[in-house]
């Protein structure tokens, strides 16, 4: 039992020899105010405590026994509580992470195994046209070899033959030897050479580099550059290039549709001044780039490439995104989506409007790819031979779109 403020006199030893510092009296009662054990004199009304509310110390003494049995049995139950999670529900949690780790290692290694199997089946259908329009091409060039190399021993012989009258014969001799069905033979043939075709270029004798395209490789290529790319390009538009149909935000990342012709806008050069479009400061060369656009403002858009001899001025095609040799862009009007380029548009068929466009240019390999990027779905890819540096190209025409970094 707790002795506090028990003062001097006051040790360990029974209840009995616990006396009051004041009074000699043992100390039988329990001071509920200054909580304390206090003697008969000090709870009487002329002691210290009167007026405080007093009890008997063995009451008090039975009550914090009772809590200390009642903070026991808590304690063990707790305890008990304690022990039967270790035992069972931990236990029982290691027991369901072992088995969902080794059912998640099956799963990775079949899915892994499967994707290996279906890229290995894959390369080797690939590998196998490269070598079937390799063969083909080999072929027509043979065949080709061949067959000029019988018109030129045709010519040459017709030609011998001529050289040889021109040169052993005189007047009179080829008079006679040119007799009117020898001259008509000799015509024949002098016209059968010239019936003879000059070469022409044929796509037959050329490559098709189309044999590699495969919807699967491109979609694992692109999935592949994006789960490894280092991040985005800080692209930002050039403010000297936007249209006075379209307002520039002051991070020079969105923008957006007015139909009303800023007269704000200063005109210069490198302005578009009638098709809502704008270019971004940054041009690329060479290497792997990638960027992405919020378009989920707008049903009007177009976002690709252009190189810097894109026409600003007028409202010919000359400088409308996609109907030029200077640009590549996938577009969206209202629910039609296209990729275009040169006047030609091809549809694509979207399920779904994209929130974000990504654009995936890799000039190493030529390839210009546009893809969704909470799904990674390519929705369209474009190789070709691009001319000189390429800068990316916006063009809105309601509401706004953003770049995103």
């Amino acid at each position: 039992m707790s002795s506090e403020g028990a003062g001097p006199g006051f040790g360990p030893g029974s209840q009995s020899g616990l006396l009051c510092p004041e009074h000699g009296q043992p100390l039988s009662w329990f001071c509920c105010s200054e909580r304390r054990l206090v003697c008969a004199a000090c709870a009487e009304l002329g002691g210290r405590c009167r007026g405080h509310r007093i009890r008997r110390a063995e009451e008090r003494a039975e009550e914090m026994r009772n809590k200390i049995v009642d903070q026991c049995e808590r304690l063990q139950s707790q305890s008990a509580c304690i022990t039967k999670y270790v035992a069972e529900v931990l236990t029982g949690k290691n027991q369901r992470a072992v088995s969902m780790a080794s059912a998640a290692r099956e799963l990775v290694i079949q899915r892994l195994s499967l994707i290996r199997s279906l890229c290995e089946s894959e390369e080797q259908r690939l590998l196998e046209q490269v070598h079937g329009e390799e063969e083909r091409v080999h072929q027509s060039i043979l065949t080709q070899r061949v067959h000029w190399a019988e018109v030129l021993q045709k010519l040459d012989t017709i030609r011998t033959s001529l050289v040889g009258m021109l040169t052993h014969l005189d007047d009179l001799q080829l008079i006679v030897s040119l007799a009117w069905q020898k001259e008509q033979e000799v015509f024949e043939r002098t016209e059968e050479a010239e019936g003879i075709l000059d070469p022409q270029e044929s796509e037959k004798l050329n490559f098709n580099e189309k044999c590699t395209w495969s919807p699967l490789l491109t979609q694992l290529w692109a999935t592949a550059v994006l789960g490894s790319f280092s991040g985005m390009e800080d692209v930002r538009i050039d403010e000297r290039t936007v249209s006075p149909f379209l307002e520039l935000s002051d991070d020079r990342r969105t923008l957006t549709f007015s139909a009303k012709k800023s007269k704000s806008c200063a005109d210069g050069p490198e302005r578009f001044d009638h098709w809502p479009n704008a270019l971004a400061t940054t041009s690329f060369q060479s290497g792997l780039h990638t960027w992405m656009v919020n378009v989920q403002n707008s049903c009007a858009y177009k976002v690709g490439v252009a190189t810097g001899q894109l026409p600003r001025k007028g409202s010919g095609s000359d400088s409308r995104l996609g109907y030029n040799t200077f640009s590549w862009v996938f577009s969206r009007y209202d629910q039609d989506f296209c990729f275009s380029h040169n006047g030609q548009h091809e549809s694509l068929g979207l399920l779904r409007c994209p929130a974000r466009l990504g654009v995936l240019l890799d000039l190493q390999a030529q390839e210009l790819l546009f893809y969704e990027p909470s799904s990674g779905t390519v929705l369209h890819t474009h190789h070709t031979p691009f001319p000189g540096p390429l800068f990316p190209v916006f063009a809105v025409a309601d509401q706004s779109i953003s770049i995103t970094c």
